[in-house]
């Protein structure tokens, strides 16, 4: 630290000082729901065990906090959702894709009109010389642009313009990364605080019978039918009116407000189905039944008026009187119960499926749980939201409208169960039970947060209370049916009776109405009743006696009260429950009272000091209690004298049940007696001791004790729970607290850390407790950052009978096993064990200073770690296990410690023991192998150590704000090592390294820790000392080699920063690794490195741009990482391949790994003779398969890159820079590149797209996307990996879990519809910003390079990568801001470069043109004037530099044609004014008017103008595709002089085609491209193995010899940039042929695939290229599989001729075309697709179609009228031709004539009888052969011949003889067809059918001897046909299954038939034909020659 110069010290004391202690210990009081908190009645001494719980309830946590943990505000800033503001700082980027959005819909509005094209004829491009440009307005003009600048100068300007404006921090615009990868998190425990489950808020609002007569009470409480427990207390409520309150004035002293509540708040922790709300009714006792006190009820109506009106007033009166009597006395009335179900959402709640589910710290299943565990700490206990409840849990009001009468018989809550369970089933009790009509409203709602005005159910006001509120609401405790485990928090004492039922059915006759009065006494008199029992509804708050309801004229009663009473805080022996049972007489008797005394019955409060809670059966006492009764219980009560009475002889009558909920009283006996013996230890207690039922003297306390502690984990799981911060903190005094016991010294430490590490593990089992994602149990946890605090130690503990203790208490502890050598004194002094008291005290006097120092006082810390270290066996693996608890009491403990003992000041090195720092070392090397040795294990270990491994960093993490930095750095340094040494299975090892120092870096001090300071200066002449020794050799070689090393990861660099170097060292092995799952821990490292990188930079203390140019310098070695794993990086550009956005380098292997978007072709279309000069880095490398990172890891590492290079010293990159080697540049450029895709803005639809985080999470869209992406095996394999669940870092959670986790990551893909416009908008602004900040960081980085490079000779091939990149950021879609910086960094490159450009990079030359053209037409006017100004320099330039400008002409035509062909956005107004505007340019260049330029730039200009023109054109017919296509083929025929241009339109028809689905036009586009290379290539260059010329294509398509060159003297190759482009190689041609093969492959034509490649593959032999070789022969496998495969299923296209009449039409007036469609396009389809098309242009009314096939008159047309003749052809062979025509594919390809026939009769119909029926048949030929490069061919030749009958029955016998003849040969046989064509052919009622041919045509010989030949070939056909009818009847024998017998049957009689009538015209042969002389003169063409006849019936029906 002494060599830092003043600058850095002021930073280093800025980042927060080493010397300052990060932890803080601070007191928080406890926050109280309560506005008191709950406390114990006053002015009691409290046992010291109450003492204790009361003191745990309500002292302050004891919290260490970090002091500027990871500083909140950088904290908060990382979590999106506080970035509220920050968006607000930012300025709005636009991108032109958006402007366009909103300006698209207003261009599409009126109807279209078609325009009408002219002169198809017109060759040569359509000049626009109408279309002046003069006429145009040129956009402003860049003023300075001509002026002429020094290049130095230029560049300082631009570079001045960049800075201004710029985004300080990059990660505040960059998505926060996922918190999967984010160990670093240590959740902060749930704070304890008490349990409440789901609360429902239910408010009483009215209650009215049919008649209002007495007062009625309600009493409401929870039922689960299920479980059959009642589940919550009772809520009393009276909804009397205050008449009826009147009533009772006498019996109701006082009225205290929380009487009056009306609503309550239940609580309900396992909501089910099974939940019931049951309302019961009581009213005042009176004479009768209750069926007859329920009578008038159901009988009389108020309403009814008259007669009712007097019985209710009569009713009233009596009710009075009652009430005035028996007041006090109640008697059942009615229930009703209330189900629950729909409100506690009951399809997530059945029970038995959250049994089913893993409740491991799992909180709802969608969420994961991160910072903030679920709010239940017991899992199981879901919360209404996390079961849909919140949701759709409305406030409800319901009415009730029928109760039930209560039965005297059967009121137990075993009766109501059986009644809720029938309830449940027929949801009515109808049958057998009366109902009473009556109206109930309720009001049922979900329990808001805060509620005014509520009170606990220890009548607590909670807050927030109002002074006014009179009518309070409730809260009801509930009674859980199952464990809930929350520890205790607040202090609850009390006690529930239930007396349950009472025998006295053998008593005498005088208890008929009984009633039983309890008490609750601390005494015998009869004053001792104490006012602890809770009132009921309108009346006194406690009362000190409470009656029991009475069932009339009843001995054995059953009962249901609830008695709710408040236990004192000190019980005694003399607290008892006292009974008191009377007989109540109803009638009023004079002189009589009301009640008669018939017994009593108690129960002691306390049996063996301890609380009695459970069932009993108590005898009852029939006459007065004798003295001291209360000692003993009921049931044993010692003889007196006089004897007592008992009912039945002393047998238990009584049965009552007591149940306490209390947080005082443990209700277990291992914690019972545990509490006991260490209070016993603590205060003065006399022995022997009573502990449940034993006796313990003073000897065998110290025994006692160890056995409890050994039992505490014994006790049930649920009461150790509630009571574990007590029985921890009891654990911990034990542990350091010296203990003399009756004379001797005890030590218990050891016993206390087993029972400790017991508990842990019992408590991190069990099921039914939660985790957090670092598998910590919850309730430990919490406990350890909030309650833990250091064991106060009792000095002086005076026991009685003892000596006083030692002096000084000893450090008695086991000998360690595994202890460090220390000092041999020191081992004697702790070897001294506990057991043998006697060397206690020798071992004081004996041992010297040193010893007695150390032993005087026994630290927390000091002793638990040394415990740790000693343990042995099962203890020692469950400490290892959960190393994380001791971990945190370690910590926190010796955070306490440094705070008390105040050592902050004192150096960090000596504040710990060196025996504990030994101790310290022995466990993290235990724990480290620990870790090791669990990976070595199958998987499921894996997971245990994995969070070990977290915990120890923890720890670390936490020792570095505690110790001596240098220490913890070593252990740092052993863990490594002992791992690595340990493990040889790379991803784990590195996977777990990785998270280590990922928690490690997260600290606050991370930079301070790193030195970072210390870097090389960057200043040459000081080299920091610290890094070498050669203090200031400023040598200039030893500069650049030291700042070289910088961007390297060098054992320096490692020693000075050890945490960085640590963590660079872990990423660079990670991405050098391959194997297993090695993707996942890619993942991991960067993730790590991007959290730290993303901290710093939103870091307040890192603000100043000083600081983070330190920060940047520390993360150099990062970039040297990064460049070396170029080759791994998720390749952006490949996803998304556009026009020109090809990459266009690397050889094909890389290529193969990185995408399988064809890239091959791509490459041989750039061209790859290009690598010499853009010098890429993949042709230079040995091939590898390297495994491939994913889009997010390589996004985020490239931000982290961008980072580095935003914020480092700018003139050390370029120092760096110029050092380098040309291949290092390279990359440099690669990367840069690549970041261009990267950082594409992706609009605003997808924003949330800007990290692929959702994009690759949901499962199929991520399958797909690798699918494609990643073809190696490598990376194939590692996905398919990585989507197998289970090896993720929740992998424990099992299968199921997994894939709902993937579930709900898909289900935040479509969250993008919730989210709001304005949300959607912040994130697109922040999005293009960090599009437009990472642009202009690359651009800045570009810069660089040109500047530290412009000096060097390497600059040529630099040149082309710089441009490379440009283009790339050209391409994407770039905010504005970016690109006025990039056009003026290109025009500085322009004006510097110049003579280069032209010359070297001719590829990135015509990028570059057809990048800037496209922005000239752009509609934002900055951009266009930008793009205009550019494209001006580069023309001027190309002029003046080599007078290139030809080439450069060309290069822009081609660009714009390309454009217009492509771009559908594409505005040519913009572009023409842009045009206009370079012609502004043009004519103001002052220095350039001499020269010949300004009239080349105008000739250009019109030229590019009149494409324009044809465009205009082009769009105009967008909507029609033949007419589009016809004048794209148009343009490209003009330009057949210059083929660049005419290659280019073929390439944009067949993007066209591509897109409508015609892949064999697309294919044929592009083969006819490839002849037009073959042409040029074979003019320039004579290689046997190049194609001669187009003829070599002729196989491929007859059409190709179009493309034959001109003439060789129009064009020579070399002129002027001619066939300069990219196309006109070897692999140009390559590549589009292989393009061709693509495209034919997909449209089914395989047997062209073929032709294509016998043309590529000997270009491939001659390159020796055996990759593609392999690639094409595998692909020609293919293509001939299908040919076999598929053969007869292929469907090649349909044709229809189209005719077109009438003027409307303009040019096509009278035109016929053969229009090819897809595969089974019908007649209907075509003919409505036409007249919907002109019905558009026209309006629907002028079109027609002409539906037949009939010659068209004009004459006869409406002249006003479009009409479309539309007829089905079929592709027409002559006979010769069908030879060679073999294959269904050779049918049906290269296809020039076509025919159709039409029908008709001489007199004019269209049909007519057989010996009248004409037929026409019409050949037409086309002017190229099908298929072409478009989908329509003119027609240019029709020919027409007639059939007459005879030639037409001819042709049909001939059909039907094939048809039989197929269906016979058919395999497999099918009996259906077969039987259908039979029975058209034998059938006997068929019309017109053969039979009726023949009749006509054979029954007797011609008179004319011309058609004598055609009878005989009649004849003969149907000899044929009679022959083939009779195989087909013999077939369909063979396959008729037994029902068709009968059938058979008669096809046979109808063939037999057929047969007979036609044998005798058969037979008969026409004499003359067989007379050798005579001859028919043939001259006429007989046209059935040569037809193929096949397809006659379905034309002759199309055709009509």
């Amino acid at each position: 630290m002494t060599h830092l110069n003043s600058l850095d010290v002021e930073l280093a004391q800025e980042l927060g000082d080493f010397t300052d202690d990060d932890l803080d210990v601070v007191f928080t009081p406890k926050e109280f729901r309560t506005l008191q908190p709950s406390l114990p009645e006053e002015g009691v001494e409290l046992d010291p065990h109450v003492r204790d719980c009361v003191q745990t309830y309500i002292r302050e946590w004891l919290i260490v906090n970090q002091k500027n943990q990871g500083s909140s505000e950088i904290c908060s800033f990382k979590k999106t959702g506080s970035r509220k503001d920050f968006h607000k700082t930012l300025q709005k980027q636009t991108f032109e894709s958006e402007t366009l959005e909103c300006n698209e819909p207003t261009a599409q509005a009126g109807p279209r009109r078609l325009k009408v094209l002219c002169h198809v004829s017109g060759k040569g491009p359509l000049t626009a010389c109408g279309f002046d440009l003069r006429s145009l307005q040129p956009d402003p003009r860049l003023e300075n642009l001509l002026q002429h600048v020094s290049a130095e100068d230029f560049e300082k300007q631009n570079e001045e313009a960049r800075r201004t404006n710029r985004q300080a921090e990059l990660f505040a615009l960059y998505p926060s990364v996922d918190e999967e990868d984010a160990v670093e998190i240590r959740p902060v425990p749930e704070c304890p605080r008490e349990h409440l489950g789901n609360r429902i808020l239910i408010k009483l609002l009215t209650l009215k019978f049919e008649i209002e007569i007495e007062p009625l009470f309600a009493s409401l409480a929870l039922y689960d039918v299920k479980e059959r427990k009642k589940i919550s207390e009772n809520f009393h409520c009276d909804l009397n009116s205050d008449q009826f309150k009147g009533f009772l004035r006498a019996h109701t002293p006082s009225v205290a407000a929380s009487s009056q509540a009306r609503s309550a708040i239940f609580s309900v922790t396992y909501p089910s189905s099974d939940i019931y709300l049951v309302v019961k009714i009581e009213k005042v006792l009176q004479q009768g039944e209750i069926g007859d006190c329920a009578e008038p009820y159901m009988v009389i109506k108020e309403s009814d008026g008259g007669k009712s009106k007097e019985k209710i007033e009569k009713l009233k009166l009596q009710a009075e009187s009652f009430c005035q009597r028996l007041g006090k006395y109640r008697m059942p009335f009615a229930w009703a119960p209330i189900s629950l179900a729909t409100f506690f959402n009951v399809s997530t709640l059945d029970r038995e499926v959250m049994d089913v589910e893993p409740t491991v710290g799992r909180s709802s299943v969608g969420e994961r749980r991160t910072l903030a565990q679920s709010r239940r700490l017991s899992e199981r206990a879901l919360s209404l939201e996390e079961n849909g409840v919140g949701s759709n849990f409305r406030t409800t009001t319901m009415t009730i409208n029928t109760f039930f009468k209560q039965e005297g018989d059967r009121l137990s809550d075993e009766d109501l169960f059986k009644f809720l369970a029938d309830y449940k089933r027929s949801s009515s009790l109808q049958r057998r039970v009366k109902s009473i009509p009556v109206s109930l409203k309720l009001e049922i709602s979900s329990a808001p947060e805060t509620i005014n005005c509520c009170l606990t159910p220890e009548m607590l006001p909670v807050r927030p209370f109002p002074e006014n509120r009179t009518r309070p609401h409730k809260e009801i405790l509930e009674f859980p049916i199952r464990e809930v485990y929350v520890p205790h928090t607040v202090y609850r004492n009390l006690l529930y009776v239930y007396p349950q039922r009472l025998n006295f059915a053998n008593k005498l006759a005088s208890a008929r109405n009984i009633t039983i009065k309890i008490q609750f006494m601390c005494g015998e008199d009869a004053g001792s009743a104490m006012p602890v029992i809770f009132g009921k509804s309108s009346g006194p708050e406690f009362l000190q006696e409470v009656y029991t309801a009475i069932t009339y004229h009843n001995k054995s009663p059953d009962f249901y009260e609830e008695v709710k009473i408040k236990l004192p805080a000190k019980l005694t022996v003399n607290h008892h429950l006292l009974f008191t049972f009377y007989h109540i007489s109803c009638q009023q008797k004079q002189g009589a009272s009301v009640e008669s005394l018939l017994g009593y019955s108690w129960l002691p409060i306390l049996l063996n000091e301890r609380l009695q809670t459970g069932s009993y059966c108590l005898p009852v006492a029939l006459e007065k209690l004798p003295p001291n009764y209360s000692m003993h219980s009921a049931e044993k009560v010692p003889l007196q004298n006089p004897p007592i009475k008992w009912a039945e002889g002393h047998k238990g009558v009584f049965n009552i049940e007591v149940q306490a909920v209390s947080s005082v009283h443990t209700q277990d006996n291992h914690l019972e007696k545990f509490f006991t013996l260490c209070h016993s230890l603590e205060s003065q207690v006399t022995f022997p001791i009573r502990v449940l039922d034993q006796k313990i003297s003073e000897t065998a306390l110290e025994h006692e004790l160890k056995l409890s502690i050994i039992c505490l984990n014994s006790s049930r799981l649920e009461p150790l729970v509630l009571f574990l911060h007590l029985v921890l903190d009891k654990l911990f005094q034990l542990s350091v607290q010296p203990m003399v016991i009756a004379g001797q010294t005890a030590n218990f430490s050891q016993f206390a850390f087993e029972s400790v590490v017991a508990i842990a593990n019992s408590l991190h089992n069990s099921k039914d407790l939660s985790k957090d994602q670092h598998g910590r149990n919850c309730l430990l946890a919490s406990y350890v950052h909030y309650v833990f605090r250091l064991p106060e130690l009792q000095r002086d503990l005076p026991k009685s009978g003892a000596p006083p203790a030692l002096p000084d208490p000893r450090y008695h502890t086991y000998g360690r096993t595994s202890a460090a050598a220390v000092s041999s004194k020191l081992l004697q002094a702790r070897v001294m064990s506990s057991s043998n008291p006697d060397l206690a005290g020798t071992a004081h006097s004996a041992a010297d200073e040193e010893v007695k120092s150390i032993m005087s006082s026994k630290h927390f810390h000091e002793e638990l770690a040394l415990q740790m270290v000693v343990s042995t066996g099962m203890v020692r693996e469950t400490v290892f296990k959960y190393a994380w608890f001791f971990f945190e009491l370690l910590v926190k403990s010796m955070a306490q410690y440094v705070h008390n003992m105040d050592k902050r000041d004192s150096f960090r090195r000596t504040r710990f023991s060196d025996r504990f720092k030994d101790d310290i070392t022995t466990i993290v090397n235990v724990v480290t192998s620990e870790i090791a040795a669990l990976l070595v294990k199958p998987q499921k270990e894996n997971e245990q150590a994995e969070k070990i491994n977290i915990s120890l960093a923890f720890f670390l993490y936490d020792l570095l704000s505690l110790m001596d930095r240098g220490f913890v750095f070593n252990l740092i340094k052993h863990y490594c090592n002992q791992l690595s040494a340990k493990l040889n299975n790379l991803p784990t090892l590195i996977s777990m390294r990785l998270e280590f120092l990922r928690i490690l870096c997260s600290h606050e001090h991370y930079l301070n820790l790193n030195l970072f300071f210390m870097n090389a200066d960057t200043a040459p002449t000081s080299p920091s000392p610290s890094i070498s020794s050669q203090n200031s050799s400023s040598c200039s070689s030893f500069q650049d080699q030291k700042i070289a090393s910088m961007f390297d990861l060098t054992p320096e660099y490692r020693q000075q920063h050890f945490l960085t170097g640590l963590l660079f060292t872990e990423l660079s092995a990670a991405l050098d690794c391959e194997g297993e799952g090695i993707g996942k821990v890619q993942r991991k490292a960067v993730s790590a490195i991007h959290s730290l990188l993303s901290s710093h930079d939103l870091d307040p203390r890192c603000v100043k741009p000083e600081v983070k140019v330190k920060i940047a310098a520390l993360y150099l070695p990062l970039v040297g990482i990064i460049l070396d794993s170029l080759p791994q990086l998720y390749d952006f550009t490949a996803a998304d391949v556009r026009s020109g956005k090809s990459r266009t380098n690397g050889s094909d292997e890389e290529q193969e790994g990185v995408s399988a978007i064809n890239q091959n072709v791509a490459l041989a279309i750039a061209g790859n003779h290009y690598l010499k000069t853009s010098g890429v880095m993949l042709s230079s490398l040995p091939y590898k398969q390297y495994n491939m990172l994913n889009a997010d890891t390589t996004r985020n590492l490239m931000i982290c890159f961008l980072w580095i290079m935003k914020n480092a010293d700018q003139s050390l990159i370029r120092k760096w820079i110029a050092d380098l080697p040309s291949m290092q540049l390279n990359r440099i450029l690669d990367l840069l590149f690549i970041c261009v895709s990267c950082f594409e803005y992706k609009g605003k639809q997808s924003s949330d797209k800007v990290s692929t985080q959702v994009l690759q999470k949901s499962r199929d869209v991520k399958a797909r996307l690798e699918e494609a992406l990643l073809r190696g095996e490598g990376a194939r394999g590692e996905m398919m990996r990585r989507r197998t669940p289970g090896n993720d870092r929740f992998s424990g959670l099992n299968e199921n879990l997994r894939w709902k986790k993937e579930q709900t990551h898909w289900r935040q893909a479509n969250e993008k519809l919730d989210k709001t416009k304005a949300e959607l908008d912040q994130e697109a602004l922040i999005s293009g910003n960090l599009a437009t900040e990472a642009n202009l960081i690359i651009l800045d980085m570009q810069e660089n390079i040109i500047q530290a490079t412009s000096a060097l000779d390497c600059k040529d091939s630099l040149l082309g990568g710089v441009l490379r990149v440009l283009v790339n950021s050209l391409s994407c879609d770039q905010s504005t801001t970016y690109l006025t910086h990039c056009f003026a960094t290109l025009r500085a490159l322009i004006a510097k470069f110049g003579d280069l450009l032209f010359e070297e990079e001719v590829e990135q030359c015509a990028d570059l043109c057809q990048r800037v053209l496209h922005h000239c037409s752009s509609s934002m006017d900055v951009t266009r004037s930008q793009a205009c100004a550019t494209l001006y320099l580069l023309m001027r330039f190309s002029f003046g530099a080599t007078s290139n400008f030809a080439r450069v002409k060309m290069q822009v035509t081609m660009s714009l044609a390309s454009l217009v062909g492509k771009a559908p956005d594409f505005n040519e107004e913009h572009l023409r004014r842009s045009l206009r505007t370079i012609l502004a340019y043009s004519e103001e260049d002052t220095a350039m008017q001499t020269t010949p330029f300004p009239t080349q730039v105008e000739e250009l200009l019109c030229n590019l103008n009149s494409i324009l023109y044809d465009t205009v054109k082009m769009r105009e017919f967008q909507e029609d595709p033949e007419m589009l296509m016809d004048l794209m083929y148009r343009i490209a025929k003009s330009y057949q002089t210059s083929p660049d241009l005419r290659l280019t339109w073929l390439q944009n028809m067949a993007e066209k085609h591509t897109k409508r689905k015609c892949y064999t036009e697309a294919a044929m586009c592009l083969v006819h491209a490839a002849a037009l290379v073959a042409e040029y290539l074979s003019m320039l260059e004579d290689h046997s193995y190049l194609p001669v010329g187009s003829v070599s294509f002729q196989n491929i398509s007859s059409n190709v010899l179009e493309e034959s060159a001109v003439s060789d003297d129009t064009l020579s190759p070399d002129e002027d940039g001619v066939c300069s482009g990219r196309y006109f190689t070897e692999s140009g041609l390559v590549g589009l042929l292989e393009q061709a093969a693509e495209l034919f492959s997909t449209g089914g034509l395989y047997e062209t695939v073929n032709e294509v490649y016998k043309l590529v593959i000997p270009i491939l032999e001659a390159h020796r290229d055996f990759r593609k070789l392999t690639s094409t022969h595998d692909k020609l496998q293919k293509a001939f599989d299908n040919i076999i495969n598929k053969d007869h299923k292929r469907m090649f296209g349909t044709y229809f001729r189209v005719g077109f009449y009438g003027s409307k039409f303009g040019d096509l007036d009278e035109q016929e075309f053969v229009y090819k469609e897809p595969a089974i396009t019908k007649l209907p389809e075509i003919s409505h697709r036409l007249e919907g098309f002109y019905g558009q242009c026209f309006g629907a009314e002028f079109v027609e179609v002409i539906k037949d096939s009939t010659p068209v008159d004009k004459s006869k047309l409406d002249p006003n009228k479009a009409y479309i003749q539309i007829t089905f052809v079929e592709p027409y062979f002559d006979e010769y031709e069908m030879k060679d025509r073999v294959t269904y594919f050779e049918k049906n390809f290269n296809l020039r004539r076509f025919m159709y026939t039409t029908p008709f009769t001489l007199e004019g119909r269209p049909r007519g009888e057989l010996h009248e029926q004409y037929r026409r048949n019409t050949v037409l030929t086309t002017m190229h052969a099908f298929p072409y490069i478009k989908t329509r061919i003119a027609v240019i030749q029709k020919e027409e011949f007639v059939l007459t009958p005879i030639e037409v029955a001819i042709e049909d016998m001939k059909k039907k003889t094939l048809q039989l003849a197929v269906a016979i040969n058919q395999e497999p046989p099918d009996a259906k067809m077969l039987q259908m064509v039979l029975q058209g052919s034998v059938g006997a009622t068929v019309n017109q059918g053969p039979l009726e041919v023949a009749q006509v045509f054979l029954a007797e010989i011609p008179a004319d001897p011309k058609l004598y030949r055609h009878h005989n070939k009649l004849r003969l056909c149907f000899k044929e046909f009679i022959m083939r009818c009779g195989e087909a009847v013999e077939k369909n024998k063979r396959l008729i299954t037994a029902d068709q017998r009968e059938y058979q049957q008669e096809l046979k009689k109808n063939y037999n038939k057929l047969k007979e009538s036609l044998r005798p015209m058969i037979e008969r042969k026409i004499p003359e034909l067989y007379k050798p002389i005579f001859r028919v003169e043939s001259q006429k063409r007989d046209s059935f020659h040569r037809s193929s006849f096949r397809k006659c019936e379905t034309q002759l029906s199309q055709g009509s």
